[in-house]
């Protein structure tokens, strides 16, 4: 079969490209295929924190790639939680508008949090500092300062990503699932073919929207590394515990400390957080894939404990549900989204880096642009372009020494983390 646009990936980032070619181009001949189903990966995994952030903290991307810069990719982030939000209106998604605290409950926390809030102010942007008192306004657990993000909200990314997959089929987008792609090849005549096990398709252009799935196509994107991350939820809360952790002000908290926990309620009342250790997985079958499976228990294990420590109204709290989701991460912690080298017409999504649930619905708008205008902003220095705008982000070969090496930063900062002490009551 042949399309004018097809679309590799059914969660957010691929199925936002989608709605947006539809957009931009009515009546486009828009396919989108998938390994399994929308959500399958990430965006159904998600835990619904909508909040500003890209690429690496403020101070450091500062030094990394001067105020400008740094300045302009905090303000497109903010742009994508107004774009997310103005979708999930437009879709009749449920979306819990609200403040998005980050909070420095240990002293790591609090170095963190003091050199982000410098940056920010030095920057001119407006993301004010809290005092502990401040913080335990909107939600009462033990820190010793915040840092407040005015936009924000909370949301169930599972629900987004259907709600976009029905309006991409009612709007004439061909979705086929259970459709993994084995191989793409330049066609010699402007195009791409892509093999699947029961057939081929040709295609004018499109976007491999598969995050950490980049390596299993052998992708030239540089290293957007799966790694796990874990979260779990609560039953639902009793009156005075949902009052105590902010249900009124819709507020989330973010700690501001490595790795550890987020969360924000649902609208039943349950708690639903994540963090703790993330994990590269081995290939099934083998010892790495049982020490993942090890991993994932003492990690919820580890949420369970940070969750009954947050409140006093929480140490009898059950947990209900417990999940793993595959993000993708980039060694520079910059997202890839640019045309594929070798891929006529072909763009690539992914290295959120645990940021995605505004991004990818942003990068799809960003990537549909391009792909009707026939255009890449990023070439020219436009100032619509995207700050990370790219092909490919840093290499590091993820078989032998290189897994090995990343199993071992990441067992590193599992140490630090569960050596730190998380909360001022502890």
């Amino acid at each position: 079969m042949s399309a004018d646009f097809t679309v590799v990936g059914a969660g957010l980032a691929g199925l936002s490209t989608a709605y947006h070619l539809l957009r931009y181009a009515p009546g486009a001949d828009v396919v989108v295929v998938d390994a399994g189903h929308p959500a399958a990966g990430a965006s159904g995994h998600g835990t619904g924190l909508l909040g500003p952030r890209a690429g690496p903290p403020v101070d450091r991307a500062i030094r990394r790639h001067g105020p400008d810069t740094a300045r302009r990719m905090h303000r497109a982030s903010e742009d994508a939680v107004a774009g997310a939000l103005e979708l999930c209106r437009a879709l009749d998604v449920p979306v819990r508008t609200g403040e998005q605290l980050v909070a420095a409950r240990s002293p790591e926390g609090l170095a963190r949090l003091s050199g982000q809030s410098a940056a920010y102010r030095a920057l001119g942007l407006d993301v004010p500092p809290l005092s502990a008192a401040g913080v335990r306004e909107r939600i009462d657990v033990p820190c010793q300062a915040g840092l407040l993000h005015r936009q924000a909200a909370t949301l169930d990314p599972l629900h987004l990503t259907a709600a976009l997959a029905r309006a991409c089929a009612a709007n004439g987008a061909r979705l086929y699932g259970r459709s993994p792609v084995l191989d793409h090849r330049a066609t010699g005549t402007g195009g791409t073919r892509l093999l699947f096990p029961r057939g081929e398709l040709r295609t004018s252009a499109g976007v491999f929207a598969v995050n950490g799935g980049a390596g299993v196509l052998g992708l030239p994107v540089g290293t957007v590394a799966p790694l796990e991350v874990h979260a779990i939820a609560t039953e639902p809360l009793k009156p005075t515990a949902r009052e105590a952790l902010g249900e009124a002000s819709g507020a989330s908290l973010v700690d501001a400390s490595r790795l550890a926990p987020y969360f924000r309620l649902t609208p039943d009342g349950r708690l639903v957080l994540g963090g703790g250790r993330a994990s590269l997985p081995g290939p099934p079958g083998t010892a790495g894939a049982r020490q993942d499976d090890r991993a994932r228990l003492a990690t919820w294990r580890w949420l369970t404990e940070r969750m009954r420590a947050l409140h006093p109204l929480l140490a009898d709290a059950a947990v209900t549900h417990h999940w793993t989701g595959r993000i993708g991460v980039t060694l520079d912690d910059l997202p890839v989204v640019g045309p594929l080298a070798g891929s006529p017409g072909m763009w690539f999504i992914g290295g959120c880096c645990g940021h995605g649930l505004a991004l990818s619905i942003a990068h799809g708008a960003y990537v549909a642009r391009q792909l009707v205008e026939g255009r890449v902003d990023g070439v020219d220095g436009s100032p619509a372009a995207l700050p990370w705008h790219r092909s490919a982000g840093p290499r590091l070969p993820l078989g032998g020494t290189g897994r090995w090496l990343l199993r071992r930063h990441l067992d590193r900062l599992d140490r630090e983390v569960r050596s730190t002490k998380h909360g001022v009551s502890d």
